[in-house]
C-alpha cells in the first residue's frame, strides 16, 4: 500500500493544532522552515520516517497514528478522517457516499 502524504499531512496538521502549537513553533523545534513543514502539512512534500519520528516525539504521539490513523488497531485506518467527512457533508451526499461504500464493499 502507498503512503497517501495528504493524510498524513492532515494528521500531523491536527495533532500539532490539538497540541496547541504554531507551524512557527513546531518549525523552530524541528529546526526546519516554516514552508517545508507547511508543504508536509498540505501533502505536497514527502516526509522521511527519521523527521516524521522526530515530528511525532515533539507532538507526544506515535508514528503509527500518523501512518495508519490508529495507534492500536490498522483496521480502523481512515475512521476518523471518514468520520469528518461525513461530518461536513449534506444528507443527501451521505447517502449516496453510502451506497457507493456499501456497493464496494459487496466485491
Amino acid at each position: 500500500m502507498a503512503l497517501d502524504y495528504n493524510i498524513i499531512g492532515e494528521r500531523l496538521k491536527k495533532a500539532r493544532t490539538d497540541k496547541g502549537l504554531t507551524q512557527e513553533k513546531l518549525a523552530e523545534k524541528l529546526d526546519v522552515s516554516i514552508a517545508f513543514l507547511s508543504r508536509i502539512e498540505r501533502g505536497s512534500s514527502h516526509i522521511s520516517l527519521k523527521r516524521l519520528s522526530q515530528i511525532c516525539d515533539i507532538l507526544g504521539i506515535t508514528e503509527g497514528s500518523i501512518l495508519n490513523g490508529s495507534s492500536n488497531n490498522s483496521h480502523n485506518y481512515l475512521s476518523a478522517e471518514f468520520g469528518d467527512v461525513l461530518k461536513n457533508t449534506t444528507p443527501e451526499k451521505q447517502k449516496l457516499i453510502y451506497k457507493i461504500a456499501k456497493i464496494i464493499n459487496e466485491d
